[in-house]
């Protein structure tokens, strides 16, 4: 058995629904989250429609005329996490308002920057997990998956899983008789993302990260080209 001990992750659940209402979502986020705490990892969470999170891409937004933000302060929540799941419900075919936001917020911290001079989600993986009751699945995970590559983060092979029920009006993941937690292709997809995740969360931080060089945003900056054929820089 591997050992994930060390490792944490934050799962951020883009449900439209305030705490304590039930969320669909968040049943799924707890059968991926439970398989990461029984296998050592340290699992944050949060709803973050619970929070007064400003709309906007920079990383306070008080600096550019909102009243409040509590985005900074979950940023060392973020910063925290070796592996990050956002997860969120399908409205009108496509992600909720609520993982717009926070995926927003997350590209507005992409320019910074770790120890190594990369930018500061190097070294850490993503997925992701959708629910709902009409279609949309696929579009919806690659719209995530391809934002969280784009400002850093690893994707392993199969980071998405999610329940949808019939299309059309019908029961949603948790409602009685839905078949949702009882569904086999959701349930090995869920499986197999957390898995994965876990064993690639595992074998970056074994290796320090990804390497550092041909990727070092203050190297480039400093006019390193790192064999970019440009007749511009020869």
């Amino acid at each position: 058995m591997a050992d994930f001990d060390g490792l944490s992750a934050l799962f951020v659940n883009c449900t439209l629904k305030r705490s304590p209402e039930r969320s669909h979502t968040q049943g799924l986020v707890d059968a991926s989250a439970g398989i990461m705490a029984r296998n050592g990892v340290s699992v944050d969470q949060f709803r973050a429609i619970d929070h007064d999170i400003a709309t906007g891409v920079y990383p306070d937004m008080t600096e550019h005329g909102w009243s409040s933000d509590e985005w900074p302060a979950l940023t060392a929540r973020v910063m925290a996490a070796d592996i990050l799941v956002v997860a969120g419900p399908i409205w009108l075919g496509d992600n909720s308002s609520v993982t717009k936001r926070i995926i927003e917020r997350l590209y507005a911290l992409s320019g910074l920057l770790n120890d190594a001079g990369q930018y500061a989600f190097y070294g850490r993986v993503a997925g992701c997990l959708i629910t709902g009751n009409e279609d949309g699945v696929k579009h919806c995970a690659q719209n995530v998956l391809y934002s969280l590559q784009h400002i850093g983060y690893t994707i392993p092979p199969q980071a998405d899983a999610g329940w949808i029920g019939e299309a059309g009006p019908g029961p949603s993941y948790l409602d009685p008789g839905s078949g949702g937690p009882e569904n086999d292709f959701t349930n090995r997809n869920t499986t197999f993302m957390t898995w994965n995740l876990m064993h690639l969360a595992r074998m970056l931080k074994q290796a320090g990260g990804i390497p550092a060089h041909g990727n070092q945003r203050s190297a480039w900056d400093a006019g390193a080209r790192f064999d970019f054929e440009n007749p511009e820089y020869r």
